[in-house]
């Protein structure tokens, strides 16, 4: 559980952190979907982009291509473990700023690559991974003095999150019109072949360098208002959610299979769950008035949303507020804590583009 107390005083840590200019760990990358996803699909022809208003009219910059009011989880992380600016997005990160890392999730995507190809592109995790490889090959001249060996010490030291698995479900499994895995896999075959993919591209990550991961859960997707209906239900659908909990269920026992096999790498699964608050009242329907014509269960453009955000759970039909971000975040980092307390971790004192997406 999560209180409003060990968010503030989380808050005030990363504030301190952040003046004394000393974060916790010398970098940070996000792989992810629209969760995390800070502006990578802005550039790209897709449905699944949120560069315009009403997004951000609680974020400092405007809308950013972040789905939702304001931070992202990945956002408040960040903020807690103490950079002093927001982790870039890949698609216009440049020079210094991917010494401390970089942010690659995409909207729509997902562990398979054809997720939400009908909505247009986005960057699926094996390109996400692609791209970090493009990051590694910069950081090896920045930082590594030409050796990847040493640019991979580097790496070791950083964190690394993944949240992967939300689109293969209500952006293939559960869209029948568009994919036809739900007629070749039973739920149970779908979740063990998804998690056979996933555990190869963390792999992958680990490959590159990567030692310390904090991997998402699968959100309960049956209980957001889009799902509810496009099943024409007015409370969570399990049949949904049956199927996540699948999922969850054998990533749990990748994750220990993992620490297992990679000794030398750990891995922390983020369950996501926490408590809400009393005042966190309103979960069914989204703060915002939701588009018909394009951008599945995404906001309506130029729209005014509701007033008393903090009340709302949803900021669109499937996307958390900025309130319930920093409550995810918060708990995730702490339950992140083996990987900036248990050790001092040597900052480096070293201190154009690629980019392959799904079209």
């Amino acid at each position: 559980m999560v209180t409003i107390t060990q968010i503030l005083v989380f808050l005030m840590v990363a504030t301190t952190l952040r003046a004394n200019g000393d974060p916790q760990v010398p970098c940070y990358f996000i792989f992810g979907d629209s969760l995390l996803d800070n502006g990578n699909n802005n550039r790209l022809l897709t449905e699944a982009k949120v560069n315009f208003p009403p997004y951000g009219i609680d974020f400092p910059d405007g809308p950013t291509g972040r789905f939702s009011n304001g931070r992202n989880t990945a956002d408040v992380i960040a903020q807690l473990l103490g950079f002093d600016k927001f982790i870039p997005p890949f698609a216009v990160a440049k020079g210094g700023e991917i010494v401390t890392g970089v942010n690659y999730a995409s909207g729509a995507a997902g562990i398979r690559a054809e997720t939400g190809q009908h909505l247009g592109g986005r960057i699926s995790l094996e390109n996400q991974i692609k791209n970090h490889w493009i990051t590694i090959l910069r950081l090896t001249f920045l930082i590594g003095k030409g050796s990847l060996v040493e640019t991979k010490k580097y790496l070791n030291k950083c964190i690394y999150t993944v949240g992967m698995g939300n689109n293969d479900y209500i952006n293939n499994y559960f869209l029948p019109k568009y994919y036809k895995t739900s007629s070749v896999y039973t739920p149970e075959q779908y979740a063990q072949a998804l998690i056979e993919q996933y555990s190869q591209q963390l792999q992958d990550l680990y490959k590159s360098g990567a030692r310390m991961f904090g991997v998402f859960a699968a959100g309960y997707s049956g209980c957001t208002p889009g799902i509810m209906n496009e099943f024409g239900m007015n409370s969570c659908v399990d049949e949904v959610n049956s199927a996540v909990m699948l999922f969850n269920s054998h990533l749990n026992t990748t994750i220990n299979d993992l620490n297992n096999k990679l000794v030398d790498a750990k891995f922390i699964l983020l369950d996501g769950s926490f408590e809400y608050p009393n005042d966190l009242n309103v979960t069914d329907t989204p703060c915002c008035a939701v588009s018909s014509n394009s951008g599945k269960g995404q906001c309506a453009p130029n729209q005014v949303p509701c007033s008393n955000r903090q009340n709302y759970y949803f900021w669109d039909a499937f996307h958390p507020t900025e309130r319930v971000n920093v409550l995810a975040g918060t708990k995730a980092y702490e339950t992140l804590s083996s990987f900036y307390t248990s050790k001092t971790i040597a900052l480096s004192k070293e201190k154009e583009t690629g980019y392959i997406s799904d079209a």
